[in-house]
């Protein structure tokens, strides 16, 4: 993508967290692929995720969890979307549930992985993780991901009594790609008029297809997911679409143009990362729009940091601040 005419590339970067740079430094030196993103490289990683994908029984970390997967409808005719249901053993009756969206730039990852945190979050707070599988692009561009990611909303708010949820105190969640669809989700369920969410935690989503902020320039190709790998992410999604006038809301969040009545909304993206400038906006306009936001930026932190390393006093603070979020939010609704 072009840049916009007087733009111009912020001379220094934003340095990494120590912590997390000799994290980084091990990753490069173990990873035999650091070539871009591409079509060609969809099939290896999408076979690295299907490997990676455990069985029902593992999720159930012995037993710590009742763990089942329905097949809901999509919307008007589309195929089934699977999910994933994981309640606590002993979580109490009419419980909070986190609807959590799996990141993977559109286009990889599966509702099946990457679960270990939030499978902790849902357990410290009695609360149901409901994660939703949604079709991929580039093969199903826009808008079929938002689309599977309501109809399952839809289904569960419809069904919470047999769920043993309270279709009040439903949290939509996501990580990078799947943030982005939360916040789209937050966005349509708004303007359809329900089911009304009680909060949206979003932790470095993308947001805003047209991929030129100051920091996306700033950060580009200093780490590994820079403004080439969103650009990959939201050209999967969008097509040519991509950057050109008539974007919708629903697939970009940045594009919309009201901000207003969205539910209390927490926010995070390191310093060091190319999002960080969309997201610093997106709260910004909540807050000019009279809503509730609460926003961190991670000194020196880099996409995913709090997965890469896990460890890190950066990446535990991270966790802790998005759990006193929720606790909050909990407590006072």
């Amino acid at each position: 993508m072009d840049l916009e005419p007087g733009k111009t590339v912020p001379a220094v970067p934003v340095p990494l967290d120590a912590e997390l740079q000799v994290a980084y430094d091990a990753y490069l030196a173990e990873e035999p692929d650091l070539a871009p993103m591409s079509l060609e490289k969809l099939s290896v990683i999408r076979a690295e995720v299907d490997a990676a994908v455990a069985a029902l029984e593992d999720l159930s970390h012995g037993g710590r969890f009742t763990v089942f997967q329905p097949s809901v409808p999509g919307l008007d005719g589309a195929p089934e979307i699977p999910l994933l249901v994981c309640t606590p053993s002993g979580a109490p009756a009419s419980r909070p549930t986190l609807y959590f969206i799996h990141g993977g730039g559109f286009y990889c990852s599966d509702h099946r992985t990457g679960l270990d945190q939030i499978l902790e979050t849902a357990e410290r707070f009695g609360a149901t993780l409901i994660s939703v599988g949604y079709r991929l692009a580039p093969e199903h561009p826009y808008p079929a991901q938002i689309n599977d990611a309501y109809a399952g909303l839809l289904w569960v708010a419809d069904h919470a009594d047999e769920l043993g949820i309270d279709s009040e105190r439903i949290v939509v969640t996501g990580f990078s790609a799947g943030g982005t669809l939360s916040a789209a989700l937050a966005l349509t369920v708004r303007d359809k008029g329900g089911p009304r969410l009680l909060g949206q935690l979003l932790i470095a989503p993308l947001l805003d297809d047209r991929n030129d902020s100051a920091s996306a320039l700033q950060m580009d190709d200093v780490e590994l997911f820079d403004r080439s790998r969103s650009g990959f992410a939201w050209s999967s999604l969008l097509g040519d679409a991509q950057g050109g006038a008539d974007v919708p809301q629903y697939a970009a969040p940045a594009r919309a143009t009201d901000l207003a009545s969205l539910p209390p909304t927490f926010l995070d993206v390191g310093s060091a990362e190319c999002l960080r400038d969309e997201i610093l906006a997106y709260a910004d306009r909540i807050w000019q729009a009279g809503g509730e936001a609460e926003l961190h930026v991670w000194p020196g932190g880099i996409h995913g940091f709090d997965r890469k390393a896990p460890e890190a006093r950066i990446s535990k603070a991270a966790v802790a601040a998005r759990r006193n979020w929720l606790e909050h939010l909990l407590a006072t609704n």
